[in-house]
């Protein structure tokens, strides 16, 4: 039996480190050889540290940090998913961070936790960005009661009330997707946070508006989608945002309702009218783009033309006749008939054809003044005499103008030619077309 004696240490060789080599190459006895002392990365349980996966089998992977030995994460330390598909979430020769958990389990393993290293950069990256402002991004991984939870390497909460602007029907449509979102909560104790979508897009929205508003100007005609109507006016979407069409914007013509001519999707040409860029509002106008029938008035007839027209409404004052599509003329009462008249439906009715004479055009007021009593051959409908105060007297609220004259002109003396003496008043002030538009109604943008 033979004694082995251990070697002095002051007896073993000296080793030198190659020049050049940064420590990874020794030099003993006249020989290179590796350092591999020198491979091996220091690190201690709670560091990060990052290698490649050589590894995936179907409970655990495999990852090479530069160790002695490779180390393990167990499935459940891959993500914060509740189930977990090793192949799902690396590749092979993936670089991955993980968080060391045990450098040396019973087994003698190295565990490390891919989750816990995101869970603790998401942690640095979730608190700058709540300071910041700046949005976080992240995936869409369950959809639960009032909510979806995204996945920012911890799990965050955003409220269905904050997915959108707009009420979401259907969260479902959201799974899978990437979206950012504003960190407006955060508890690390408790491992809470709240996020907003809303937020992002108000944010957004916001920069779209001043754009738009920077490249719009009065007087521009540009294209949109009716996004609303209401009572008052039509909504049009110009890219971003919408700018108001009011009722008495929308024709020429009368108009009861904006649903009378418009639909919700229609695609519109609009005219730039106003912009208030201080409150974001836009004015707009569809009549604007269409021909403007006061135009064919004032290129085409002249004071004395006789042309035919359709009573469109009869008030205590007379009434009115439309001649052109969107035109419409007012006959008062002392010119219906060569006698003297104390009700307007003794004479005419609404829907009637007649002819008219015109007395004037005022083209700044886009009003015309009309006669029936001065048409030659003029042969009206037989109307039953409907004694005063049995009708209504007025209709929709109208009144007769301050300075209209009274039905009692009518029986002023008339002229060798049977005309009243002296030339009756024009009846500017009187309401015509124009003047029922709705331009009374609240006014209002969205």
């Amino acid at each position: 039996m033979s004694t082995v004696i251990a070697p002095n240490p002051t007896e073993l060789p000296e080793a030198k480190v190659v020049e050049g080599s940064d420590g990874l190459l020794l030099e003993i006895d006249g020989r290179i050889v590796p350092n591999y002392d020198a491979t091996i990365r220091p690190f201690s349980e709670g560091d990060v540290v990052t290698g490649n996966v050589v590894q995936i089998d179907q409970d655990e992977v495999l990852v090479d940090i530069g160790y002695k030995s490779e180390g393990v994460i167990p499935a459940s330390e891959l993500s914060i998913r509740k189930s977990v598909d090793p192949s799902e979430e690396v590749e092979l020769g993936e670089e991955v961070d993980a968080l060391v958990l045990t450098k040396e389990d019973q087994d003698g393993r190295l565990i490390l936790s891919k989750k816990r290293a995101r869970f603790e950069k998401a942690w640095r990256r979730i608190e700058a960005a709540a300071q910041s402002g700046e949005p976080v991004e992240g995936s869409v991984i369950e959809v639960v009661k009032g909510g979806l939870i995204i996945d920012l390497g911890v799990r965050g909460f955003l409220p269905a009330s904050l997915v959108d602007i707009r009420r979401v029907p259907n969260l479902d449509e959201y799974m899978g997707t990437q979206i950012e979102c504003k960190v407006i909560e955060l508890n690390r104790n408790r491992n809470n946070v709240v996020l907003s979508r809303r937020a992002v897009l108000e944010e957004q929205r916001k920069e779209d508006r001043e754009r738009i508003l920077d490249r719009l100007q009065p007087g521009q005609v540009v294209e949109g989608v009716i996004s609303n109507i209401v009572d008052f006016g039509a909504f049009v979407d110009l890219d971003g945002i919408d700018g108001l069409i009011h009722i008495s914007e929308l024709s020429w013509s009368h108009v009861n309702h904006p649903s009378e001519i418009l639909n919700i999707g229609d695609t519109v040409s609009v005219k730039v009218l106003d912009i208030d860029r201080n409150r974001q509002r836009i004015s707009l106008g569809l009549k604007q783009t269409q021909e403007d029938p006061w135009q064919r008035v004032i290129d085409t007839y002249n004071i004395g033309d006789e042309l035919e027209g359709n009573v469109t409404k009869v008030v205590t004052f007379g009434s009115f006749v439309e001649i052109l599509d969107g035109v419409e003329g007012l006959v008062h009462i002392s010119e219906l008939a060569q006698h003297h008249v104390e009700n307007p439906r003794e004479i005419i009715q609404p829907g009637d054809p007649v002819r008219v004479k015109i007395l004037e055009i005022d083209s700044e007021r886009r009003r015309l003044s009309l006669s029936i009593k001065r048409v030659e051959g003029q042969v009206l409908p037989v109307r039953p005499i409907v004694p005063p105060g049995a009708d209504e007297q007025v209709e929709d609220g109208e009144e007769a103008p301050a300075d209209a004259p009274p039905s009692a002109e009518a029986d002023a003396p008339l002229t060798d030619a049977g005309e009243p003496a002296g030339e009756p008043e024009t009846f500017a002030d009187a309401p015509v077309a124009e003047s029922h538009d709705g331009s009374g109604a609240e006014d209002g943008q969205g």
